[in-house]
């Protein structure tokens, strides 16, 4: 018998976060060894009168594949999977595995062509702006150790999270997406952060369950060559299967200029990926009033309550400042007083202190007015 949560997941995934209407293609993406939540996806596409497909694959299998792929198999590798993302108008992925570490020794030459060739085209290029689409991860062992919790307790927090009334959170969000969209200025601080730039004319989004499950953010952009000063992020952060720590970044003119962490010189490697990655694609204030504490999991990490992101590499359509890269990278600080608290201001008045929204217009977003 299903876990009737699950089934509620999938519902809403279906009829809310892409909204399949009668005849759409919708690609379901599962990445692990877990079955029950893909099955349930396909039951409920078919339900809406969307046609299914589906896509199992492995990381250890990728590992092996990108060890050993030239340049010209992953380009036909690409030609092939591009094509399929053309025919589609939805796309529901979900993130499993046991070890998110198993990229970690692909050699940085094949994961620069893989980001590229393949990730870029499909994903960026594409899926991102041409179909209906949502991420999320599967509650599985690996996680639940991520999160030091017992696989039960996070069970119980995942759906917590991934089944929050969204819609409720949507109308709370208008405020601060109208905020940001007449906002000239923003200043960051926290302890070794004090970052200054230019959000003018680029706009802002909100995510409220239709992209990301889970989710709670609302994101713009800074001008390009506005940024300056330094940010130094306090939650870990896994790209291609390496985990940095203690990022730090100078920025001048709009450029990372200085970049350190706990594995430097790979933080380079990939900052040096284009031109693009070493400036900033998007900036976000996360607030899921369910997620407090970082798992090394973008998907979670980015809306966690109290937290923002500001992330190099490739911005979105929807918020653009002209920045295009094969990288994006969300990296997170958490401004809460635990993580040692911080300021965000806009136009020189504090919107944010410590991770608590305090103009009024904006209180709505507080935990204990979106639980």
């Amino acid at each position: 018998m299903r876990d009737p949560r699950m089934q509620k997941l999938a519902a809403n995934l279906v009829s809310y976060s892409i909204n399949v209407q009668p005849g759409e293609n919708v690609l379901i993406d599962m990445i692990g060894s877990e079955r029950e939540l893909a099955k349930c996806l396909v039951e409920e596409v078919a339900k809406a009168g969307g046609r299914p497909f589906v896509e199992t694959s492995d990381r250890s299998v990728l590992r092996a594949m990108l060890m050993n792929a030239t340049e010209e198999q992953i380009e036909l590798w690409a030609s092939f999977d591009l094509k399929r993302m053309q025919a589609m108008q939805g796309y529901i992925a979900i993130r499993s595995g046991e070890n998110i570490n198993a990229l970690a020794d692909v050699p940085s030459d094949k994961m620069k062509l893989y980001d590229k060739l393949y990730r870029h085209p499909i994903h960026s290029e594409q899926r991102v702006k041409h179909t209906k689409w949502v991420v999320l991860r599967y509650p599985n062992d690996s996680m639940a150790q991520l999160a030091s919790m017992s696989t039960e307790a996070f069970e119980d927090f995942y759906f917590d999270v991934c089944n929050l009334d969204y819609a409720k959170m949507d109308k709370a969000m208008d405020p601060l997406e109208a905020l940001m969209k007449r906002t000239d200025r923003v200043r960051i601080t926290a302890p070794g952060t004090d970052l200054t730039f230019s959000i003018r004319g680029i706009g802002a989004s909100k995510c409220s369950g239709e992209r990301n499950i889970p989710d709670g953010e609302v994101y713009t952009c800074p001008i390009r060559n506005s940024v300056q000063g330094t940010i130094a992020y306090n939650t870990p952060s896994v790209y291609s299967g390496v985990t940095f720590e203690n990022i730090t970044f100078t920025f001048q003119d709009g450029k990372i200029v200085e970049a350190t962490s706990s594995n430097t010189e790979k933080l380079n490697e990939i900052l040096d990926t284009d031109e693009g990655a070493r400036y900033i694609g998007e900036f976000s204030l996360g607030f899921n009033p369910y997620i407090l504490h970082p798992m090394k999991d973008t998907l979670f990490d980015e809306k966690i309550a109290g937290s923002l992101h500001f992330t190099p590499g490739q911005a979105y359509e929807i918020t653009d400042n002209g920045n295009r890269s094969a990288v994006h990278w969300d990296l997170v600080l958490i401004q809460r007083p635990e993580y040692g608290g911080g300021e965000v201001y806009f136009d020189d008045v504090l919107i944010r202190k410590d991770g608590r929204f305090v103009i009024p217009e904006l209180e709505g977003l507080n935990p204990e007015n979106l639980k």
